[in-house]
């Protein structure tokens, strides 16, 4: 069953996360990146399984779902979309016959950093360190 609550919960977290984004990406001279940022998470592909697994803005809901089937569809789905996402990088390479990481071009490397620093804050709150981006 699809409680209210964590309909409303889960979108007011992706917002303010993206809205925290947003900010951190003028600040880094990329904003067009920030307000493109992460929309695909309002996609229903994304947006049910957040609701679904909400946990009160604490954790990522692809937590829950990796630990009902061993994998997120959610996040297969966010990081296939999402060039900010280091694991959108790798493909194929003949070369070595074996998945590989492909450079990263600046601009998403930017966003990278300032999605870690966001959520690192939302789901930290009043305990965020600057060294909770890269633990």
């Amino acid at each position: 069953m699809i409680k209210l609550k964590n309909i409303a919960g889960h979108f007011k977290t992706i917002t303010r996360h993206r809205h925290a984004v947003i900010k951190h990406a003028f600040k880094a001279g990329i904003p067009l990146r920030g307000l493109l940022h992460d929309l695909s998470k309002y996609s229903p592909a994304e947006f049910m399984s957040g609701i679904k697994y909400y946990t009160d803005g604490k954790k990522s809901p692809n937590e829950g779902e990796r630990l009902e089937y061993g994998y997120s569809k959610a996040w297969l789905h966010h990081k296939g979309r999402n060039k900010h996402h280091f694991e959108y990088w790798n493909d194929y390479n003949p070369k070595i016959r074996k998945y590989a990481p492909v450079k990263m071009p600046l601009n998403y490397v930017i966003e990278m950093f300032c999605d870690r620093v966001a959520a690192s804050k939302i789901y930290q709150g009043d305990k965020y360190t600057d060294s909770h981006p890269i633990e």
